[in-house]
């Protein structure tokens, strides 16, 4: 008690006369600090740090005297703190990913740092009102981007909530506002279902003998919002938007409390999850379910054990949770260093900033799947993982030689997306290696970084030679030629090995021929943009003396990455990489080639079909025919297919430059009030 008291009265010491943005005395923010985290029962020094976080930054307080103060640990951690808050986490590409490995090397010293950032960062975003719009703006997408993603990945659901949702409110403040008013309108007029559901929770549990607290609550406005866009749902038709909570006094009784709720509702197929028997890395255990409730509303139940709710809230934090002064040992909570070292171990298999980057980002924002290999082992991946990566996590030599996979006994194609107790057997062959297309397939940072590496050591000499042809074309466009000496310049400038690596990095697509121009003529490429690239050599790749066909069943775009097919007698047809119609050429690696769309300014001729349903009234067709013009897209046909009194769909053919020139598009359309709907038409029966 007397290190927090004199903690206390440094800081007010330290921050006398400061005020914040809202003008209250500066102290009360690290006493609110400090508050969420005694909340959270963490220990002294956590709690001492919070108070003491900004003495170093913000004050003429110094390392030196904290550590005389109030110890070494204490010292460290307040100069951890300080550290991160000076991280520009949001900015882009390459300085974000430096700063990654900084928050990462920081956590990994101790933990307890970037818990009091979170606080800190709670409170800040509870208070931002105060700020002005740009500097609210800036931090709320900071939180949303990393903050929360960080907090919900160490298993602080509570507050990740908390962060989504008042960084929701400063980025999109109308559909907040509109999901509140929407959500008041639906209690007018049911009522307020909670108590209801919840006294029917009770009575079930009361006939099956079960003793167990059962806690109701609506979902979070940006819980709710997510969710719309995710399913495409409008808020009237998105039914579970209801949460109940039973913690029970044993695990024995979270499967007592299943039975009786499946025993009374009818379960909602594919809507349950064990993380009991299977808990998530970070400590998480509770049983999911959701059920066809009062009046057919779906609900959502969660069941779990008191101490299995503690580490729900706090997640890793619960490892240094205290109560009544002594430490409150919690059989599952994770240890911190444990947790840690899972999380970046895969991270130093990264070449380059970006690839850390993108393992950081996997980590933090992707919920788990668990299959099981034909032997019974569990293998933990990342929602919406393929068997690619279920490959490459059990090996990267079984990745490598991987010709297909069965799922539940079956055979599937190498993109489908794994879901929860799946069995998976991955088919092997000799001789097999990496294809190119499966960088876009795979999800895991481990899978993707190990089919880049085998693609660069295979296929180098064919990297090289596509990347010659494109640095070629780029470099013609401000009238220069890709010389060796330009391209060992350029190798420079970007921090590469000589002009193959940058002709082989250009090839495979992890360079963009541009910005090798950029790099050794950066007044020039300004004026490169204004060229039009003629409509015969958007294609990039193709044998010599042939022609690309656009595949009508994906109609693909420049922007978007393509494969071409091989046909004898006639040039290759050019898909898009996801299209469906490849999977019919799945063991015909042979016939696949490798294509890019030149860069530059393409010519508005790429033939693309949308889907549009409109209201059936007077002026609107012709007032979306014209939108789509002042998109500068030619119209080239309009086909009916589905006409109703109120509404009709049809089919238009628009001709665009690329996909960010057909998202304009379709963009446009889409704020139109009479159209219902407006998507991007693919057809597989279109195949050529």
């Amino acid at each position: 008690m007397a290190l927090l008291t004199g903690a206390y009265a440094y800081a007010a010491e330290m921050h006398a006369g400061q005020t914040r943005h809202s003008g209250e005395p500066y102290i009360t923010h690290p006493v609110a600090v400090a508050a969420i985290l005694t909340e959270q029962r963490l220990d002294d020094a956590t709690i001492v740090t919070a108070l003491l976080h900004d003495t170093i930054e913000d004050t003429k307080g110094t390392y030196a005297e904290i550590e005389r103060r109030f110890g070494h640990d204490v010292a460290e951690l307040v100069d951890g703190v300080t550290k991160l808050t000076n991280l520009e986490l949001s900015k882009r590409e390459t300085k974000q990913a430096e700063n990654f490995r900084k928050l990462f090397m920081a956590m990994s010293k101790d933990m307890r740092v970037i818990l009091v950032k979170l606080a800190d960062r709670l409170h800040n975003m509870r208070t931002i009102r105060h700020m002005v719009p740009e500097k609210q703006a800036k931090k709320a997408r900071e939180t949303m981007d990393i903050f929360a993603p960080l907090a919900g990945r160490m298993g602080m659901q509570s507050m990740r909530e908390e962060l989504e949702d008042l960084a929701f409110g400063v980025l999109n403040p109308d559909a907040r506002k509109s999901i509140m008013r929407r959500f008041l309108t639906l209690q007018k007029e049911s009522g307020d279902v909670i108590p209801k559901i919840t006294d029917d929770i009770e009575h079930e549990l009361e006939k099956a003998g079960v003793e167990a607290d059962v806690f109701g609550r609506a979902k979070k406005p940006f819980s709710i919002w997510r969710k719309m866009q995710e399913k495409e749902l409008a808020f009237s038709r998105l039914s579970d938007i209801y949460g109940f909570r039973v913690i029970t006094r044993s695990e024995e009784d979270c499967y007592r409390v299943l039975g009786a709720i499946h025993q009374r509702w009818r379960a909602v197929p594919g809507r349950f999850k064990d993380y009991i028997s299977q808990p998530k890395s970070n400590g998480y255990r509770s049983i999911h379910t959701t059920v066809s409730g009062r009046d057919g509303k779906r609900v959502e139940v969660q069941i779990r054990t008191k101490q299995m709710h503690e580490v729900a809230e706090s997640g890793v934090a619960a490892h240094w949770s205290y109560r009544d002064g002594v430490r409150a040992e919690n059989p599952f909570a994770v240890d911190p260093a444990k947790w840690l070292a899972m999380m970046t171990e895969r991270f130093e298999l990264a070449e380059d900033h970006d690839e850390f980057l993108e393992h950081v980002k996997l980590e933090m924002y992707s919920d788990q799947v668990f299959c099981f290999t034909p032997k019974g082992d569990v293998v933990k991946l990342p929602k919406g993982a393929t068997p690619i990566d279920f490959a490459y996590a059990i090996h990267t030599r079984i990745g490598h030689s991987c010709v297909g996979a069965k799922v539940d006994g079956l055979r599937v194609p190498l993109w489908t997306r794994l879901k929860n107790g799946q069995s998976v057997e991955v088919m092997t062959a000799e001789g097999q290696t990496p294809q190119a297309t499966w960088v876009d397939i795979a999800v895991t940072g481990r899978a993707k970084a190990a089919i880049r590496r085998s693609l660069r050591e295979e296929d180098r000499s064919r990297y090289i030679k596509l990347g010659a042809e494109l640095a070629r074309v780029a470099f013609e466009h401000v009238d220069k030629k890709a010389t060796d000496r330009a391209l060992d310049t350029a190798a420079r400038v970007l921090n590469l090995t000589d002009g193959d690596e940058v002709l082989a990095r250009i090839g495979s697509a992890e360079l963009s021929a541009r910005a090798v121009v950029e790099a050794v003529y950066p007044e020039l490429i300004d004026r490169s943009g204004g060229v039009e690239i003629d409509a015969r050599r958007a294609v990039i790749g193709l044998p010599a003396g042939e022609a690309e066909h656009r595949a009508q069943c994906c109609q693909p775009v420049p922007g978007e990455r393509i494969v071409g097919i091989t046909y004898a007698g006639r040039g290759p047809m050019v898909h898009a990489i996801d299209c469906p119609a490849l999977a019919e050429f799945d063991e015909e690696p042979d016939r696949w080639i490798d294509l890019a769309w030149s860069e530059g300014r393409h010519a508005p001729v790429h033939n693309v079909t949308l889907d549009v349903t409109l209201s059936n009234a007077r002026g609107v067709l012709g007032r979306i025919c014209t939108l789509i013009g002042e998109q500068n897209a030619n119209i080239s046909d309009l086909h009916f297919i589905d006409r109703k009194p109120d509404f009709f769909r049809l089919l238009v053919d628009v001709e665009v430059r690329d996909a960010e020139h057909l998202h304009a598009v379709l963009t446009a359309v889409e704020a139109d009030s009479d159209v219902a709907t407006s998507k991007r038409f693919r057809n597989i029966d279109r195949r050529p």
